[in-house]
């Protein structure tokens, strides 16, 4: 059985895949979409971390809350 791995592109496709986004955005809109995909790459890592925080927080309320008892 062969298995599929999702994202395994070399040279060709690499190719083929930057033509057909040039071929959509344009080359002056490019630029721009590859600012909004990092602004939400930003904020997906920002709203992770402090979810993470928040979490660990609380993990540290409740080992105390059941130190005391």
């Amino acid at each position: 059985m062969k298995t599929i791995l999702l994202f395994n592109f070399f040279g060709p496709e690499m190719l083929v895949i930057f033509f057909a986004i040039l071929l959509l955005f344009g080359g002056k809109k490019i630029p721009e979409l590859m600012r909004g995909i990092g602004k939400g790459i930003r904020e997906f890592n920002s709203a992770r971390s402090s979810i993470e925080s928040e979490l660990k927080e609380g993990m540290r309320e409740k080992e105390v809350e059941q130190q005391k008892k």
